[in-house]
């Protein structure tokens, strides 16, 4: 069935097309989910509820959008929301940095790390890096748009961004 069918057949609330969506993406919200908010009943949650609130608004859904993309951005949104409600995530405003600081040379041919690896040290960055990078490098955001997501400006999303590659790098290469 191709996307644009699914979609119509969601809008007209045909519960078999609505499975099939879910079945389709439901995977893919929960990882992002859980990158963000490190808790798989919080991930579940909002993803549950993501599906929710996307079968509610699928009317507004755009002919030229991806259906997966569209659900992935509710569940993004929806787990920051989740972050913001339970605790306050502090984004200093780090304007005093150059933004055209030179970027570290890295030889890429150097880079063995596994994939579990990089996930772990992802996962223990603090919150304000690991969730600038995730949306950056693994949700393919870009500065402008986490900022607008996060609510701050573009400059602190480009330094935290920085700031948790760099301290990601320190704790590869430290339990390499």
């Amino acid at each position: 069935m191709n996307e644009q069918k699914l979609i119509q057949d969601c809008k007209n609330n045909v519960y078999s097309a609505q499975m099939q969506v879910y079945n389709l993406y439901k995977n893919r919200l929960y990882n992002s989910s859980f990158r963000i908010l490190k808790n798989r009943e919080d991930a579940q949650d909002a993803v549950q509820e993501s599906f929710i609130k996307g079968f509610e608004k699928i009317h507004q859904i755009k002919e030229e959008k991806h259906l997966g993309s569209w659900l992935n951005r509710i569940v993004i949104n929806y787990s920051l929301d989740v972050l913001r409600k339970r605790k306050k995530i502090v984004w200093l405003e780090e304007t005093y940095l150059l933004e055209t600081e030179i970027e570290e040379v890295v030889n890429e041919d150097d880079i063995t790390f596994s994939v579990d690896k990089i996930k772990a040290c992802i996962h223990q960055l603090k919150e304000k890096y690991r969730i600038v990078l995730v949306l950056y490098l693994i949700e393919n955001y870009t500065h402008k748009e986490i900022g607008h997501l996060l609510k701050i400006n573009e400059s602190t999303v480009r330094n935290q961004y920085r700031r948790g590659k760099n301290m990601l790098l320190e704790q590869l290469n430290k339990n390499h």
